[in-house]
């Protein structure tokens, strides 16, 4: 972890501040290193330490490790307080039926070649057809080993993508690129080039019609056991008459058709494509669009976890999709590693507003109850935020209710949970900054607005009566 930090930070005191150490303990830290290792580790400039050649070898080993670990600890945390879900009350089948990937038939490789081999064997895949042979090139470029790959342009990584989308690659080459990628850790330009190719896969809006005011990205982790409060701060702000539009994963495991199931519970219109959500939040102000029913190759992709056991670039996208092209943009990212990443993203697509959250879920929910920081993105400006904790109210034990029961009851007032109520109306403020672009002053402004929201709100649930909205649907 150390090593990893002062590689991000290229300074000994900023490093030391970062992990809560003195400057003094952390140089000892690095001269231990550098005996382990025994290399410099570092080159002094006149501005910060240089990595050494070997240093810039192990980064993204490092970055992997680091993050990973990082991801554990944030999971430990993420299951104390607070009333947890019970998956089998908000479990159910999918309303957006997706087809299977579309790929062309596999070209086997001989044997089982280690990475560098294997993407030399990519290079020369595909002779016949042009599609499949850029992939190749593609994936040599970022996989070919140390030394010899470096990073996609923002051009290669959408081509790439695209081609994956339009059915032309090779299974093989699917989970290559994706492995790779995900193996080495995606730069700003690779996942702003993914965004493009999805964003054109999906025909997303023109920002200069969209009809929506904020983009609100909801893919939960498939282990997630906690309800999805932020779904209430996105009816809040509906019923305010700002236009929302939610889109996401049903997940699998504890979250299989968790949103589904939140959405009809609150009237939230359910729809069955991009034109579908446009006519709901036209007429409702709110629309959940599940990712399956903008593009199932998209949803296959995700649907790839249970085969990797882990995530891939195409969650890293999701986030940054904005299919409606909305102004603004609030998401939640798992991987601290990843939110400043997301930021730079948005900066190369030319988003207007964003604020990404630190949060224990790929959906922008506050964590009150610890101090975070917020990455914001105005006008091409960026700002980091800083919000202290709250304290954190009793949480208590269900009574009589299923956990999806009590949670729609939260919102109808059958139930006051203090605890729940500081989330929804935190993320509401936040939401509200977001709209705003920091101009609607400070936060602690945003959350008396979120309150005075919460006390006002209209309790009875009609909205558009949660149903599927049917449209035609685009691949």
């Amino acid at each position: 972890m150390a090593l990893d930090v002062l590689l991000m930070e290229g300074s000994v005191s900023r490093a030391a501040e970062r992990l809560g150490m003195s400057t003094p303990a952390m140089s000892r830290l690095l001269g231990q290193i550098r005996e382990t290792y025994d290399d410099p580790i570092f080159i002094r400039s006149s501005r910060r330490l240089i990595p050494t050649p070997f240093a810039e070898s192990i980064r993204q080993r490092l970055r992997a490790v680091a993050a990973e670990a990082e991801a554990l600890f944030q999971s430990r945390q993420s299951v104390s307080g607070g009333v947890t879900i019970d998956p089998a009350l908000w479990s159910g089948e999918p309303v957006i039926e997706a087809a299977p990937l579309t790929s062309r038939p596999s070209i086997l490789l001989e044997g089982e070649p280690l990475p560098e081999a294997f993407a030399r064997k990519l290079s020369v895949l595909g002779n016949a057809e042009d599609a499949r042979k850029r992939l190749a090139k593609h994936i040599a470029t970022a996989g070919a080993g140390i030394g010899n790959s470096r990073p996609l342009t923002i051009t290669e990584a959408e081509d790439a993508l695209s081609i994956i989308l339009e059915g032309r690659a090779d299974p093989v080459q699917v989970g290559a690129l994706l492995s790779v990628m995900n193996f080495r850790g995606e730069t700003a330009a690779e996942l702003a080039g993914l965004v493009r190719a999805v964003r054109s896969h999906i025909r997303a809006a023109d920002p200069a019609t969209s009809p929506v005011d904020l983009d609100w990205p909801a893919y939960i982790s498939p282990k997630s056991r906690r309800m999805p409060w932020f779904l209430q701060s996105a009816l809040l702000l509906a019923g305010a008459r700002y236009r929302i539009l939610l889109h996401g994963s049903d997940g699998g495991g504890n979250t299989k058709g968790m949103l589904v199931s939140a959405a009809r519970a609150l009237g939230i219109p359910i729809c069955a494509s991009i034109t579908a959500a446009m006519n709901a939040i036209a007429e409702h102000g709110i629309a959940y669009l599940p990712v399956a029913a903008m593009s199932s190759q998209v949803h296959r992709l995700l649907s790839l976890y249970g085969l990797f056991e882990t995530r891939s670039p195409i969650n890293s996208v999701m986030p940054l999709l904005n299919p409606l092209s909305a102004p603004s943009s609030m998401m939640g990212v798992v991987r601290p590693a990843y939110r400043e990443l997301h930021r730079d993203a948005g900066v190369l697509l030319g988003y207007g507003d964003m604020t990404v959250l630190g949060t224990s879920r790929d959906a922008a929910e506050a964590t009150p109850f610890r101090s975070s920081t917020l990455l914001r993105l105005s006008a091409g400006t960026t700002e980091d935020l800083f919000v202290p904790a709250v304290p954190e109210p009793k949480a208590y034990p269900l009574t009589g209710m299923t956990s999806l029961e009590y949670w729609r009851a939260v919102w109808t007032g059958t139930v006051r949970d203090e605890r729940a109520t500081t989330i929804i109306c935190a993320t509401a403020a936040i939401a509200l900054l977001t709209l705003s672009g920091g101009k609607a002053g400070p936060l602690e402004v945003c959350q008396a607005t979120a309150e005075g929201l919460w006390e006002t709100r209209r309790k009875d649930v009609r909205i558009g009566t949660g149903m599927l909205c049917p449209a035609v649907k685009q691949t």
